[in-house]
């Protein structure tokens, strides 16, 4: 019963901490440019998130190239070298099991984007100043 709500409230403070060492530790890797492959050479990436599972042994890297261009080859020259990606980081996360690495593309600047436009419509605009007129 503990572990059913546990599971409704989101992600542990360990979790997140975790995530967040993680989150450093690959940003720090990606700087130095220690990965070679064709796909990642000249390229900025950034992690905005990295989530934990509940054991602790699997974290989705979320990143973006810079600009965003290529996100899907950088994406698979990262999981293609997810070993080599865990065995570096694994040093400066200071836990007994380094996670197990799965990296994805961050879409919410996207999302954000859509959201952005969206607010910005004819159609809400609209709405709003009803809103307005209707308040004096």
């Amino acid at each position: 019963m503990k572990s059913q709500t546990n599971k409704s409230r989101g992600p542990t403070q360990r979790m997140l901490r975790v995530g967040e060492l993680v989150r450093h530790a690959l940003a720090q890797l990606f700087t130095r440019g220690e990965i070679e492959d064709a796909a990642l050479e000249g390229k900025v990436i950034t992690v905005p998130e990295v989530r934990m599972s509940n054991d602790l042994k699997l974290a989705n890297a979320y990143i973006m190239p810079l600009g965003g261009e290529g996100a899907e080859e950088v994406v698979a020259a990262l999981n293609r070298h997810h070993r080599f990606i865990r065995g570096s980081i694994s040093p400066s996360l200071g836990l007994k099991f380094a996670p197990d690495l799965r990296f994805f593309v961050d879409d919410t600047f996207e999302e954000f984007g859509r959201i952005d436009a969206l607010l910005k419509s004819d159609r809400v605009q609209r709405d709003l100043k009803t809103d307005e007129d209707d308040d004096s």
